[in-house]
């Protein structure tokens, strides 16, 4: 399999487990609305029971990047099959793939892809048409006018052949550099081209397939700084002059050191309100266990709270096929079984496991099972403030339940009740599990409160509820 390449990024440093960063909003109005997302109850039977299923429910799509030599594995189409609603080739449809030699294409393994995603009622992501990496030998050799004709064949030829199947396009991928100048990346593109190259992209797209939606796609912008900043001014310049752009992708991924960063919601609402839908389209966190599913839960709520982020995307399925696979970044692990951070993404959707289904690995074959957690301040004052938050069991009895809780520096917590606490080693990451207040009858309710110095506002970021 042609893997997807490593890129460096800002921070550099080798794989470990995740540490979480609270995805905090520019406004204590905004960050409200998250934690309140967060604690959405999920009392009704019908809750949905899939991810693609969850975020139909709040009307968006939850898909992954699909290599076609897996989907011949059983477990791999089932799992793909069951859990998401879209669909994007991870390299199948790259121009090193779709035409190695000038003016000849070959499509059979993307097609493979999209007719499989077809025939399950999946949308599709075009990825990617105009990208400075997997580009065959002979565009790099082209002269100025011969690399313009050939970018805007290659993109005409690509999206005629899938007109009317494909949701939305990546036509311009990682253009802008790392660090902090935001400018340009060299690429044959760029540097025989010129800026003008992404709107011409833009354009031939717009012309070839009107009804698909054109994305600007890369990664390290998914905070505010110099390179999202570049890419902001492009957009708000793109919409200024009617250069056809719909969408923004933000591919997330993260580590401990590229952690998800604290303005992720408030970066994404930006780019929303310059007028453009915004997708997380490779959404992958490196880590394991508790933590990494805080992550994940953080950054599908981030994605709830922003109303034109219409989707996320995770960069593969099981953890063994990941471009990434050392870090276990994905939500499934290598036998397929569903991880911890599953059951955040999919909680913090709404939804809950469905066990009457007879493709779910992990039926747990208990109707209801879990909690919800649910927080409020209970008083609050100059410096601080008592916070409250409440667990409340499915439709059946749980014998215990943890919760994650995350404060904002210089936030520190003074004081736990009816609660035992853990921490992180930041330190504003407290894990409460029960004193004596574990097991509760179906639909029972108890509560832990703390009490917090430091500053009244943020409040703090409450993690799923994972119920034993």
């Amino acid at each position: 399999m042609i893997r997807k390449r490593t890129r460096t990024r800002a921070g550099g440093g080798t794989p470990a487990h995740g540490r979480l960063r609270a995805v905090l909003g520019a406004t204590t109005t905004a960050l409200l609305t998250v934690t309140a997302l967060a604690a959405l109850p999920q009392t009704t039977a019908h809750a949905a029971g899939t991810l693609g299923a969850a975020a139909a429910e709040k009307g968006r799509y939850f898909g992954a990047a699909v290599a076609a030599n897996h989907l011949g594995e059983a477990q791999y189409a089932a799992t793909l099959n069951r859990e998401f609603s879209s669909v994007t080739p991870e390299n199948e449809m790259k121009w090193d793939a779709v035409e190695p030699n000038r003016g000849s294409f070959s499509f059979s393994r993307a097609d493979q892809i999209v007719n499989h995603a077809r025939s399950q009622g999946m949308d599709v992501r075009g990825h990617t048409l105009v990208w400075h990496s997997q580009l065959p030998g002979w565009v790099s050799g082209l002269g100025a006018s011969d690399l313009r004709s050939a970018m805007n064949n290659h993109i005409t030829q690509v999206m005629t052949h899938y007109k009317g199947e494909i949701h939305s396009w990546d036509v311009v991928n990682e253009a802008f550099q790392d660090g902090g100048s935001g400018a340009r990346r060299s690429s044959p593109f760029q540097d025989k081209l010129g800026n003008g190259f992404i709107e011409e992209a833009f354009r031939t797209a717009r012309a070839t397939d009107p009804a698909a939606k054109l994305c600007y796609n890369d990664y390290n912008t998914d905070g505010v700084n110099a390179k999202s900043n570049a890419v902001y001014d492009m957009v708000k310049d793109f919409k200024s002059r009617g250069v056809p752009i719909d969408c923004v992708g933000f591919q997330s991924h993260f580590n401990p050191n590229s952690p998800v960063p604290s303005d992720y919601r408030a970066n994404l609402q930006r780019f929303a309100d310059l007028g453009v839908d915004v997708q997380i389209t490779e959404l992958d966190i490196e880590g394991s266990g508790q933590a990494q599913a805080t992550n994940y839960g953080n950054v599908v709520r981030a994605c709830l709270a922003v109303t034109r982020c219409t989707g996320i995307t995770v960069w593969g399925i099981p953890d063994k096929y990941s471009w990434r696979s050392s870090g276990t970044p994905l939500l499934f692990d290598d036998n397929y079984n569903k991880k911890p951070a599953y059951d955040a993404a999919l909680s913090a959707l709404g939804g809950t496991t469905d066990p009457d289904d007879p493709d779910d690995p992990d039926d747990p074959g208990t109707p209801g099972a879990g909690c919800t957690a649910t927080y409020t301040t209970a008083e609050q004052w100059g410096s601080g403030y008592n916070g409250k938050v409440t667990i409340t069991a499915g439709s059946s009895p749980i014998t215990g339940w943890s919760v994650d809780v995350t404060m904002t520096s210089p936030q520190k917590v003074l004081s736990v009740w009816n609660g035992s606490p853990t921490w992180d080693s930041s330190g504003n990451v407290m894990t409460v599990r029960p004193s004596w207040n574990g097991s509760l009858a179906a639909g029972a309710s108890t509560s832990f409160g703390f009490t917090v110095s430091g500053g009244a506002s943020p409040p703090p970021q409450v993690g799923a509820c994972t119920a034993s």
